[in-house]
């Protein structure tokens, strides 16, 4: 088994801010928040610890299903070859905090076939410690992000009002984040997104488990809306 990940992610943004009311790396994920639960695409609740019980897992909380910047950053995961991952003995999850019915459309629409839930009630961000609100830090450049604000804004507008379940699919407030966790309870990195911008450049996470390298400058064959 691979040596636990244990250093944080260099980036333009500087050094990660952890919520200081959430975990650490080096700590283990507390039980309670291990026994929380998350739901699948059909509703089924499982708890959030069974993700990662007997591998690594790169686990990416989300700010919310309508947001352009993570919907461009999630089909940039999707990009990811599942053989990379399998080399490697990694899961990749992401995590959001919508109703469940909207976990399939979001995939069609992101061409992401990798494992996803939702955490309706926020309970693991939370725990986590999980910002919400903006913090006006300079972020850098995302290498994931593709559109404009406006024209990013206007294309969740849409989806929103042409959507068959109009909701805002989760609190537009929550931050995101990004876990490497398992096997077991084991944290290994943790980083708290501290604005919409602020997630980690891929490719410097899936480095810190051993998965290889991606090209993400080719356009997926998903059709936008």
């Amino acid at each position: 088994m691979a040596a636990p990940v244990t250093r944080q992610v260099s980036g333009a943004a500087g050094p990660p801010s952890l919520a200081p009311s959430g975990p650490e790396r080096g700590q283990p994920l507390a039980a309670a928040v291990a026994d929380l639960p998350v739901l699948d695409a059909a509703g089924r609740r499982l708890p959030f610890g069974a993700l990662f019980r007997e591998r690594r897992a790169v686990v990416l909380f989300v700010r919310h299903f309508l947001c352009y910047i993570c919907k461009e950053y999630v089909e940039d995961l999707a990009k990811i070859p599942k053989s990379f991952l399998q080399e490697a003995d990694v899961t990749l999850i992401v995590i959001g905090q919508s109703s469940h019915h909207h976990i399939e459309p979001f995939c069609k629409l992101t061409g992401y076939s990798h494992e996803i839930y939702v955490d309706p009630e926020r309970e693991i961000y939370k725990r986590l410690g999980m910002k919400r609100g903006e913090e006006i830090a300079f972020s850098g450049q995302s290498p994931h992000v593709k559109s404009s604000l406006l024209s990013g804004s206007l294309q969740s507008l849409w989806r929103a009002v042409t959507g068959p379940l109009f909701d805002f699919q989760g609190d537009p407030a929550q931050q995101g984040g990004t876990l490497i966790l398992g096997p077991g309870n084991n944290i290994h990195f943790i980083h708290c997104d501290r604005n919409r911008l602020d997630h980690k450049p891929i490719n410097s996470v899936l480095q810190l488990v051993g998965v290889e390298r991606v090209n993400f400058t080719s356009r997926p064959s998903v059709m936008h809306v």
